[in-house]
């Protein structure tokens, strides 16, 4: 195997995107557990803004043409909105069958935007993203309580259908390059949550040095999966890059079974597998 061909480079930028994202996440959830999440979210942000600040300082990597910082900016507001639909349908109660419905859609809406515009990939590949889909439903499943109530079915479809917006409009930012476009994307995400944060205080009180910790490898991490998923689609196709990125579940549970000794449901570890086998196909 050619190490160096664009086909592995993007199934390893596609992998390291889940990795990172995943860890990202699991140190979200820890600090949110003690710290208001919008506080969480947006002190994140604002870490991993800082340190794409920091790397361009040291980077020669030119402005990119408007068209790609707008198309980061979208990406951005997508992402943020996202992110905000998703809180709030938690804040309501059990994502339950939601949560893959979201996760789900986070990935199909690439993958039609792949289709259109690059044609559809090898018969093996898309069987290995059939089986992609499946491992994200059964990864991101929680059992849920009660009936889902009409408001709450959007909210989750509007937070899909936000981060798969953020992975098409990042495609398109990160053709005229990679740092600028994440920049821009942060910043417009900044700029839709500190009002939210300002009305509801969440700023007010800073967290715990624990906390704090947790909520910069939050930072950290998140920016990094956002670089590694631009490498993955600069390298490779949107569809391979959206699946493989949305197995970031993965990450997050084998992670809270490691160092919380969390048990894994029969589900996860079926999505476990399922994912294996769809990283096989995808990669044959």
């Amino acid at each position: 195997m050619d190490f160096f061909s664009p086909r592995f480079l993007a199934l390893t930028f596609g992998l390291a995107c889940a990795a990172t994202w995943g860890a990202g996440d699991f140190s979200g959830g820890l600090a949110a557990k003690r710290s208001p999440v919008l506080q969480v979210m947006w002190l994140s942000q604002l870490v991993g803004g800082i340190s794409l600040v920091g790397l361009l300082a040291f980077s020669s990597e030119p402005l990119p043409a408007a068209a790609s910082m707008l198309y980061g900016g979208a990406a951005g507001l997508a992402g943020a909105a996202g992110i905000l639909a998703l809180y709030t349908a938690l804040s309501r109660g059990s994502m339950g069958v939601a949560a893959p419905l979201s996760a789900v859609l986070t990935a199909l809406l690439p993958v039609l935007a792949s289709a259109w515009t690059e044609g559809l990939p090898s018969a093996l590949r898309m069987a290995g993203m059939v089986l992609g889909f499946v491992a994200i439903g059964l990864l991101t499943y929680t059992p849920g309580r009660g009936r889902m109530s009409a408001s709450h079915f959007w909210l989750c479809l509007g937070a899909g259908a936000g981060f798969g917006l953020f992975f098409i409009g990042m495609d398109a930012a990160g053709q005229g390059g990679l740092l600028w476009p994440l920049l821009a994307a942060r910043i417009a995400s900044l700029s839709l949550a500190t009002p939210l944060c300002l009305l509801r205080r969440d700023l007010l009180h800073m967290p715990s040095l624990r906390q704090l910790a947790l909520i910069i490898a939050c930072g950290l991490l998140d920016t990094a999966g956002n670089a590694f998923f631009v490498l993955a689609t600069q390298t490779g196709r949107l569809d391979i890059a959206a699946i493989l990125g949305s197995l970031y579940p993965a990450s997050t549970v084998l992670l809270a079974s490691l160092l919380l000794r969390e048990r894994l449901n029969k589900r996860q570890l079926t999505g476990v597998a399922v994912a294996l086998g769809a990283l096989a196909l995808i990669s044959a």
